[in-house]
């Protein structure tokens, strides 16, 4: 009984391990047949050949139709390692002009799946892209010679102009991380990396196609799968018009040569940039084809750094442009109106502490004081805004309340241009102070932002909003470059009005002020005798030499263009900032430029400042 009763329980566990073994094998196939994609992709690969199609991206153009941006046909070898049986090394790099070693990483790389997660050798590699026509034809007659080896065709990206690199961007191959945030792309695509480029990517690349091609037992090629029943064709890209208008942008670009700084333009009543200029640039054209990785290097590595977009990128004191934005808070908070007088005697003088002045009139009333860009008049309307505690309770909530009018103005915080790194510059707060003076602090020791010094920092873009703020009487529309997606309509914000704090009828008091300083004050060089041009100078106070600003709109009631100028260490306001801005402002409303501005416009871009900076 008891021999019988073991053999009993023998036969079960050896039936209950049998049992578990056919479980574990069915689970394992189950994971490779199903759940596996690599098992899937190899099985079919033995019978189907699937070729990607890449669609055409979307083309760029100008306001005005101008094509700035095209496609150009480009090709790609790929390979697949398991059909490689049999290769003549030297005879392959020489036909695609690479040294044995370079190929040898190439396929080390390739294989590698922390470098390329998706690694199958039943499936297309990339092994070399952007190939011109004429290479690859090289290639095409020796195909037979290198079984497993496949031409891809794509296209790479043409520039019509020499301008407008930061603004348009470019695209280079995608990297491991873009390819873990995005499922479309693979090893070997490409990928907007900077400017529209970039911002637009997913309405520029289009939709993938894919064609299945049918091989024998021997890997030959025997047609379309059912006759491409499952052929998917490709979605061209969208193709997309810019606020730009490139005969802008190319003068802006002229007249900044030799010189570090950025002109901004914008139309007020829709936000369009109409020219982003940033100083020094480059040709876009280099940053095309297989030797865009060493052009970017070369250019990673120059002092005078021209990859930097330091029209979104540059933080700079606004200087004296920041004055119309300090009139418009004293109105609305009611510590001025437009007969309130300050005495300016070579500046502002109180308690021991001195800003300096030029020399002008004194004592002044709003309008003159910002034709003249007086420090004193700001200096004392600041003083006592900041001062007057009866008013606010303390200095920390009046200058809060004043840092809430400067983030209304769209200072402070990033604007939200439809181009990536775009840098918010800085306005100060109580807590800002509170916690460098350890709460010990007044009026007086804030009074240089009343003037655009100290910790305010804006960014040419903001200063150039500042304008079209202005222009518009007390909103603005978010700034940006794009004008129309095909087929598509864009943002919401980008259509929307952002009112400040301060009330229209203020915004008037200061455009004629800014008028009065084109007509008789320190903007006397943008005036043009039949537009008329409001605007307003900056000196920035640096380190070194001042820098040269420009901030301006016209015409005054039918604005068109609002523009910043702004030079680094170019001096006073009307040396560089007052005479680009009056060349800018002519060349868009007129559309060209008078024979005695063109000879300015050559005088301007001979000039060159020396910065001390050397490339190595």
């Amino acid at each position: 009984m008891e021999h019988d009763y073991k053999l009993e329980k023998r036969k079960y566990v050896i039936a209950g391990t049998v049992i578990a073994i056919v479980v574990v094998y069915l689970i394992r196939l189950l994971s490779l047949q199903i759940m596996s994609e690599d098992y899937k992709k190899n099985a079919d690969s033995n019978a189907f050949l699937k070729k990607i199609q890449y669609p055409s991206r979307g083309v760029i153009y100008d306001r005005h139709g101008e094509l700035l941006v095209y496609n150009q046909p480009a090709y790609d070898i790929t390979v697949i390692m398991k059909e490689v049986t049999r290769l003549d090394t030297m005879d392959l790099c020489n036909t695609l002009g690479i040294s044995p070693e370079s190929l040898r990483e190439r396929f080390r790389s390739m294989k590698d799946r922390r470098l390329n997660p998706g690694y199958s050798p039943y499936t297309h590699q990339v092994l070399l892209t952007q190939l011109s026509a004429e290479e690859c034809g090289m290639f095409q007659e020796k195909l037979f010679k290198f079984p497993g080896f496949y031409i891809q065709r794509r296209t790479i990206r043409q520039y019509n102009h020499n301008a407008g690199a930061h603004i348009l961007g470019d695209i280079a191959e995608v990297s491991k991380s873009e390819m873990e945030k995005d499922e479309y792309y693979i090893p070997g695509d490409f990928i907007g990396k900077l400017g529209v480029e970039r911002a637009y990517e997913k309405q520029l690349r289009g939709e993938k196609g894919m064609e299945i091609l049918l091989r024998d037992a021997r890997g030959r090629i025997q047609g379309n799968y059912m006759d491409g029943k499952f052929d998917k064709a490709s979605v061209p890209g969208k193709n997309l018009k810019l606020g730009l208008d490139i005969e802008l942008q190319e003068l802006g670009e002229r007249l900044l040569e030799g010189k570090i700084g950025s002109i901004v333009a914008i139309e007020p009543s829709t936000g369009e940039v109409l020219c982003m200029v940033s100083s020094p640039s480059y040709d876009p054209r280099i940053m095309a084809g297989r030797n865009r990785g060493k052009n970017h290097l070369k250019m990673a590595q120059n002092p005078w750094k021209p990859l930097l977009n330091r029209a979104i990128m540059g933080t700079y004191p606004p200087g004296s442009t920041f004055k119309t934005a300090q009139a418009l808070t004293f109105l609305q908070e009611g510590i001025i109106n437009t007969s309130t007088s300050y005495p300016c005697y070579k500046g502002f003088n109180f308690r021991g502490l001195h800003v300096g002045c030029h020399a002008h009139p004194s004592p002044l009333q709003l309008v003159p004081a910002i034709a003249t860009s007086c420090n004193g008049y700001f200096c004392w309307g600041l003083y006592h805004m900041i001062g007057a505690k009866k008013k606010y309770g303390s200095v920390q909530k009046a200058m809060n309340t004043w840092r809430d009018y400067m983030v209304s103005m769209g200072f402070g915080y990033t604007l939200g241009i439809d181009l990536p790194g775009e840098k918010r510059g800085f306005i100060p707060n109580a807590s800002v102070y509170d916690k460098a003076y350890r709460g010990s602090w007044n009026g007086l020791t804030v009074i240089s932002i009343a003037i655009g010094q100290g910790e305010v920092t804006l960014t040419p873009l903001q200063i150039a909003n500042l304008g079209a703020t202005i222009a518009n009487r007390g909103y603005f529309i978010t700034p940006h470059v794009v004008k129309e997606i095909e087929g598509d309509t864009l943002e919401s914000i980008y259509r929307k009005k952002r009112y400040t704090m301060t009330e229209k009828i203020h915004y008037e008091e200061v455009v004629e002020g800014m008028r009065a300083a084109v007509t008789g004050g320190t903007c006397r060089g943008a005036n043009l005798p039949d537009i008329e041009v409001c605007g307003k100078t900056g000196t920035a106070e640096n380190r070194g030499k001042d820098h040269s600003a420009f901030m301006g709109f016209a015409p005054m009631n039918d604005p068109k263009i609002a523009i910043a100028v702004y030079v680094e260490n170019g001096g006073f306001g009307a040396v560089y900032g007052v005479p680009i801005g009056r060349l800018m402002i002519e060349k868009y409303l007129k559309r060209e430029l008078s024979p005695e501005d063109e000879v300015l416009a050559a005088d301007i871009q001979k000039r060159r400042i020396d910065y001390g900076i050397h490339e190595r």
